[in-house]
């Protein structure tokens, strides 16, 4: 799940250096914390949070098929 939530994150993304992805699980529930350059925070939320949804979902198919949740946030790159 992280490896294609890391692809589809640096696909969308101008700088895909500054990404990083951090990964917690406890319970059956894996949290996700995607961090991405400031610039670039727009293009994954998307207009009204349809990229962001968009992403949550299609990660969400294989957790299902685990029988685990996930949950994504997102953080700015305070490294600028």
């Amino acid at each position: 799940m992280k490896d294609a939530l890391s692809y589809i994150i640096t696909s969308i993304v101008d700088d895909p250096k500054q990404v990083e992805i951090s990964e917690e699980e406890t319970e059956g529930v894996i949290n996700f914390t995607v961090t991405v350059a400031k610039e670039d925070m727009g293009k994954i939320i998307g207009k009204n949070g349809k990229v962001i949804k968009a992403i949550r979902n299609v990660v969400k198919i294989p957790a299902i098929k685990q029988g685990k949740k996930i949950y994504i946030s997102l953080a700015e790159n305070p490294q600028q």
